[in-house]
Formats: C-alpha cells, sequence, structure tokens
C-alpha cells in the first residue's frame, strides 16, 4: 500500500484503489478503522470471489461508520476517476431499473469499502446470466423466543433433508442470530421457480419438525420456532453475502462454515478479526461451491405435490403484486374477525 495525506492507495486486481480517510474507526469495539476492513476483505479475497464474483451487489453504506446512519445505494455511475468500474441493469419490484454495482474483483470491493460500504446485499444472479437464478437461499430466521441451539438443530434439519434428495448444501452464519444454508444451481431456473422450492423445502420441514420449524408468514402464528424465510428467494431480492462484514461495533462476519463444525460453531466469535487467520488455517469452507451445480427439480417435484394436494401459493411480501394462487393477504386474527 501507497501512502499520501490521509489517503492509502491500495494496488489490486490491476488497479488502484484510493482508501480516503484510511484511519476513520468504523466499528468501535476495537476501534477497528477503515483499513482495518480493507485489509479483511483482501486477507479473505479468493473465498469472497468464488462466493459472490459476478454478481450485482446492492450497497448500504456507512459513512460515519458500523454505528452512524445508512443509507442504500442502488445506483452505480462511473466517473473519470474510476471509469473501470462495472455495473449491470437490475429491477426493482415495480420494475424500476439501476445500474449496479458488479463484483468482478477486489478492486470494485474495495472501491465501495472506500465509499463506506461495510458488507454486501447479493442478487441470486451473474450479471452475465440474469435470468437464472443459480442460488437457492435458505434462511433460518430466530423468532422471538428462539435460541441459537435451535437454529443449529433447524440448520442440521435442512441439511439431513436436502441430503436426502441429494443436494448439496453450504452453510453460513448471518453475520446476527441466525444461520443461511446455500446450494448452488444449475443455470435452468428462474426466481420465481426457486421461490416455490423455498416454500416447498419449509413446509416440508414443518411437516416434519413443526416442534421446531415453521413455514408460517405470519408471526402471530410462528410461535417460538425457526422461521424459513422462503421470501429471500423472490424476484428481486438481495440476501447479505458470504464473507460481508456487519454493521456492529465488534465487526461480526457472515461466515462460510463446513456441516462438521455446526455443533461447536459460536458466531459471535466470527469477526474482521479472527476469521482471516480461520481462513489462512483451514481455508475456503466453500470451495467446492461452484464446481458441482445443484439441480432444484427434487424440490419442485415436491412444490408440484403441494399445488396437486390442493394447497396454495404462500404469502408474498407486500410489495409484491398479488400472485396467482397466493392466499388473501390479511394476517389470520383479522380474518378471524372480519368473517
Amino acid at each position: 500500500m501507497a501512502k499520501g495525506a490521509d489517503v492509502e492507495i491500495v494496488e489490486v486486481a490491476g488497479r488502484e484503489v484510493r482508501i480516503t480517510s484510511p484511519h476513520r474507526v468504523f466499528f468501535g469495539e476495537r476501534g477497528e478503522t477503515k483499513l482495518d476492513l480493507v485489509r479483511y476483505y483482501l486477507a479473505v479475497a479468493e473465498p469472497l470471489m468464488n462466493a459472490i464474483g459476478g454478481r450485482p451487489v446492492l450497497l448500504q453504506r456507512f459513512p460515519h461508520g458500523a454505528t452512524g446512519p445508512s443509507f442504500f445505494q442502488k445506483r452505480v455511475t462511473p466517473t473519470k476517476a474510476d471509469p473501470w468500474l462495472t455495473t449491470t441493469v437490475v429491477s426493482t419490484v415495480n420494475g424500476t431499473t439501476s445500474d449496479a454495482l458488479v463484483a468482478v474483483d477486489l478492486a470494485h470491493i474495495l472501491w465501495a469499502v472506500n465509499m463506506g460500504s461495510l458488507g454486501f446485499h447479493v442478487w441470486p444472479s451473474t450479471a452475465a446470466d440474469p435470468e437464472h437464478a443459480d442460488e437457492l437461499r435458505i434462511d433460518l430466521d430466530p423468532s422471538p423466543g428462539v435460541t441459537f441451539p435451535m437454529i443449529r438443530e433447524a440448520a442440521a434439519e435442512t441439511k439431513a433433508f436436502l441430503d436426502e434428495l441429494g443436494i448439496v448444501s453450504h452453510p453460513k452464519t448471518t453475520g446476527r442470530r441466525g444461520i443461511h444454508v446455500y446450494v448452488r444451481l444449475q443455470p435452468r431456473w428462474d426466481s420465481y421457480q426457486v421461490r416455490s422450492a423455498a416454500v416447498a423445502l419449509a413446509r416440508e420441514l414443518e411437516r416434519r419438525r413443526g416442534d421446531l420449524i415453521t413455514a408460517a408468514w405470519w408471526k402471530e402464528e410462528r410461535g417460538s420456532r425457526v422461521f424459513i424465510d422462503f421470501n429471500q428467494n423472490a424476484p428481486h431480492r438481495t440476501v447479505f453475502g458470504a464473507w460481508s462484514v456487519r454493521a456492529h461495533p465488534h465487526a461480526p462476519v457472515s461466515a462460510p462454515f463446513t456441516w462438521e463444525e455446526l455443533p461447536t460453531l459460536h458466531p459471535p466469535e466470527l469477526t474482521i478479526a479472527t476469521v482471516p487467520a480461520r481462513v489462512a488455517a483451514g481455508g475456503d469452507p466453500w470451495a467446492t461451491i461452484a464446481a458441482a451445480p445443484q439441480s432444484l427439480e427434487p424440490l419442485l417435484a415436491l412444490h408440484e405435490r403441494d399445488m396437486a394436494d390442493g394447497l396454495m401459493d404462500a404469502p408474498w411480501p407486500p410489495v409484491y403484486p398479488k400472485m396467482p394462487n397466493e392466499p388473501p393477504r390479511v394476517a389470520p386474527s383479522r380474518a378471524r374477525k372480519e368473517a
């Protein structure tokens, strides 16, 4: 790194990336700075690119650090200072388009870090093939009263079910209290089909372990159970990316791990201070994720079975238009009062 007047020049991926105000504290618990965040991403560059390379990313910028105000930046426009930035057109639910940054290489990541981005919200498709969602993202969401041991158990149940179907899965922490389970897919299905598969998975796991897992969209029906948030797979939805850093004073990482580590996993220990050494010692837990893309057909067959049995689609988020075969968007308690 070359130094200037409150500027560091980082040479990466054939580019020179300017890091301004490098000593600004971004994470208050240990006083870690913007430059510390840059060094973290340099340390995990290979696994990071393996996980999110080539995908559009939504930036959430924290100009004054993790505990300060933030805003989402959907549009990125290259300037004379950075004409090399790669963008691609993405669309929102209502059809509005914007030019999103593409995670082409680490230079693009560090450019975004310099702009105050801590982590990255990642599309489930690549910029090269936007019509196909090539990731199924299973979000094990801790409802109130759900402990991390319960999340851990739900993750084990998810893996066991996917194993039965012959589907290889890869887990990561969310950087908060949950776990994400990813399946890298053959690029054959769109986001509507991937969401249908996620609904089928959630319902089947609820049938098997209704004491622990729920597919109930309405919070009043979940109880103290792990909710599988199937709508994270809805079209135009992004998910917080692997190796990304959360906005929290101790700089937690949404860290991939191996299934063998699940019983002893302690997410608060996975931070920008500890993850680089972990990767250096054990390598990339997701090293093989792109080697053998999986088929969605077993889960889509379960979806077709559920539809044949008379089940309606699961509810969609309110920002989406009303969908075919969707139940009324009214909370069950309200529907009973209005009946």
